[in-house]
């Protein structure tokens, strides 16, 4: 059985303001840290993964991170360092509340690791579940091959319509993903909610002050997708699917 993906964040320029943004974008619900500029979001939607808001340091571009989950965290750490990736964060414990470390693969994305059963709990709602994300970077194909073998996951081949390298993920548990090429030949990862109606979101979005990036545009026979850049200059992605 694969590593889930538990938890996401969104680290942007104003962490207070970002939360608010995807409250009130979302209906999400927050919990505010003060002390920490944390701002923890229930998504009250039943399904999906919690998250979190954040801010970057000084000099730092906003970036979004998922987390993959296991029980011995100093052991998964050890493997992922095994096969080259870069411990950017060591093992760090905040107590009452997670141990995590972060790593950079092999092909320059950030990525969180969690110690953890896999446990997610989201509260029961109808608002926009957190259920997918996306690791983009230049050597798609190679990293299939990486976090099949550090992670676990099932990793089928789904190439984008255009013919792109595409594969999606089974993690084995908390939510699925996708590993393709980056367009802007910059290594990201981005989260994505599954919506509705793509263009309501987007208009809530943009006149909560976001741009959007990314135009609705059919991906398979029943799935749509879009993104925005929120205010605070993170990327967020939605998608919706044919019933």
């Amino acid at each position: 059985m694969g590593n889930p993906v538990t938890w996401f964040e969104v680290i942007g320029t104003n962490a207070e303001q970002s939360a608010k943004f995807y409250s009130e974008v979302f209906g999400w619900s927050v919990d505010h840290f003060p002390e920490m500029n944390y701002h923890i979001f229930d998504t009250q939607s039943g399904t999906g993964i919690p998250g979190a808001a954040g801010e970057v340091r000084e000099g730092q571009a906003p970036y979004s991170i998922v987390y993959i989950e296991n029980p011995d965290i100093d052991a998964l750490l050890a493997k992922t360092q095994k096969a080259g990736a870069t411990v950017v964060m060591p093992v760090t414990e905040i107590p009452n509340m997670v141990t995590f470390a972060h790593i950079k693969d092999p092909f320059g994305n950030l990525i969180g690791l969690a110690k953890g059963d896999g446990t997610v709990v989201v509260k029961d709602g109808t608002n926009p579940p957190v259920d997918w994300f996306e690791i983009s970077c230049v050597e798609a194909e190679k990293a299939y091959d990486w976090y099949r073998d550090v992670f676990g996951w099932t990793i089928k081949a789904d190439p984008m319509p255009e013919g792109q390298p595409h594969a999606q993920i089974d993690t084995g548990g908390g939510i699925h993903g996708g590993i393709g090429g980056t367009p802007t030949g910059q290594p990201m990862v981005t989260t994505y909610a599954l919506v509705n109606d793509l263009g309501e979101y987007l208009k809530r979005a943009e006149n909560l002050g976001a741009k959007t990036v990314m135009e609705p545009m059919q991906v398979d026979p029943k799935t749509r997708i879009a993104a925005f850049v929120d205010p605070h200059g993170n990327m967020f992605g939605l998608y919706s699917t044919a019933s």
